[in-house]
């Protein structure tokens, strides 16, 4: 039920394997969008879609989502026993996993995300979308009371997939039984839990009734501008979609800055509130006003815990999308920084970080292809510019490279690659979450991470 390619799925799967000590060698399933790079144009979008049929939900598979289930399931992915000292919960976010390593606890997600069948789609159709949508959506929620589902639909991340399939991002809006059931039987007695929520906006057509509709997504590296039928993005992105921008009339937006698709119901803040307050475990937020700010807060926290265990901190790994492994991270003595994308905001924001950072001796860049043409993704010279950062190691994954940006790399060449690196054993002693809360707040305070 939950869409193999989704970054949520693959974090929590990252993150089960490092608090059991495994890498993740064994995650191989790559996104759909880019599995044909040498075929013509038209010919790959067409071998894309039928792809990505086979994956999607049908109809009736959609109706018969079952979120209670879903949250089951996410919980069996870690170890069956022992106690943690905490959790971290809520936005999906490469930094989460390896926060959540490095305080050795489970990260788990706020949502997750669905793709089902839209058989007679158009991707410069998104009023069609958005009703088809809505129609799922309302099967959907008839057995699921407790979430809300945000519909995207965003041609500049998902391509041609945009007009064969619809994105669901089912979010809960109080913490499912399975989460609660979890957190009371694994954590220590009072055990803090983090609450990871994205803060950015995006507008929004929400005429209630559980389903929401937005077209375009912060993660595109486009403005809600861009998307508007007279913009120059918004031409070619169609048009490499397959799609006339002369047949885009996206439905009315209603709630212009609502919470966009990674964010967290505010119900589930209060009801895990309620339930910690009961259960004597407090609650600590962390809003984080845009990736690249948790990212680069992650990574100094990083630095300071490898060298407060006597360790350089002075290896980096610029990490893209599916592209990470904490494991290997934490075994090589590596500090982690985390792309949300290809876009040349989270590149450019990773090249910020680093001129204003104490040097690195070596520099590993692992970029993510995004599978689709789209003027908002970064160029290869652009994410070399960020290896070169490096004093004397300053490395390019070529597999990554080699056909970027319509390739897809399965997470598992993350592993592949930091394999490589040189060992650096035993791994500092967990974090204690205090520690690293005030590690946060330090480095992201000045550019609007906010931690109560």
């Amino acid at each position: 039920m939950v869409s193999v390619g989704s970054v949520a799925r693959v974090l929590v799967a990252a993150t089960a394997r490092a608090l059991r000590g495994a890498d993740c060698a064994d995650l191989s399933h790559p996104s759909t969008a880019g599995r044909f790079p040498g075929a013509p144009e038209p010919v790959r979008r067409a071998a894309v879609v039928r792809a990505a049929g086979r994956v999607a939900l049908s109809v009736d598979q959609a109706a018969a989502v079952d979120a209670e289930r879903v949250a089951g399931w996410l919980v069996d992915q870690y170890p069956a026993a022992g106690r943690f000292p905490g959790a971290v919960l809520g936005s999906a976010h490469g930094s989460a996993a390896h926060l959540a390593v490095a305080l050795g606890v489970p990260w788990l997600p706020a949502g997750f995300e669905v793709t089902a069948h839209w058989n007679d789609g158009a991707v410069d159709r998104p009023d069609r979308a958005r009703d088809h949508g809505a129609a799922l959506a309302g099967r959907l929620l008839r057995g699921n009371d407790d979430v809300h589902v945000r519909q995207v639909h965003c041609p500049a991340t998902r391509g041609a997939l945009a007009g064969a399939t619809v994105s669901l991002a089912v979010r809960w809006r109080r913490v499912p039984a399975a989460y609660a059931r979890f957190l009371a039987d694994r954590l220590d007695p009072g055990a803090p839990v983090l609450l990871l929520r994205d803060a950015r906006t995006w507008p929004v057509g929400d005429a209630g009734g559980g389903h929401s509709f937005q077209v375009g997504c912060p993660a595109s590296g486009l403005d809600p501008v861009d998307f508007h039928p007279d913009a120059p993005a918004l031409r070619q992105v169609l048009r490499c979609a397959g799609g006339d921008s002369g047949r885009w009339d996206p439905p009315q937006v209603s709630v212009p800055r609502a919470p966009a698709e990674n964010g967290v119901e505010s119900g589930f803040e209060v009801s895990l509130r309620d339930w910690a307050v009961r259960r004597g475990h407090p609650v600590r937020r962390v809003l984080v006003p845009r990736p690249e700010v948790l990212s680069a807060a992650t990574a100094d926290l990083y630095r300071g815990w490898l060298r407060a265990a006597g360790k350089t901190g002075d290896r980096l790994v610029v990490e893209c999308g599916r592209l990470l492994d904490p494991w290997q991270v934490v075994r090589a003595g590596l500090v982690p920084y985390w792309c949300e994308n290809a876009t040349r905001r989270s590149v450019s924001a990773a090249e910020w970080w680093l001129a204003g950072s104490e040097p690195f001796s070596s520099v590993d860049v692992l970029p993510e292809p995004p599978g689709v043409p789209s003027p908002a993704w970064a160029g290869l010279p652009q994410w070399l510019a960020v290896a070169a950062f490096g004093r004397r190691r300053r490395a390019l994954d070529r597999v990554a490279a080699r056909g970027y940006p319509v390739t897809s790399v399965p997470t598992r060449r993350a592993t592949e690659v930091l394999r490589g690196q040189a060992y650096d054993l035993p791994a500092p002693p967990p974090l204690p979450v205090d520690v690293a809360l005030a590690a946060l707040r330090a480095s992201g305070t000045g550019q609007g991470l906010l931690v109560t």
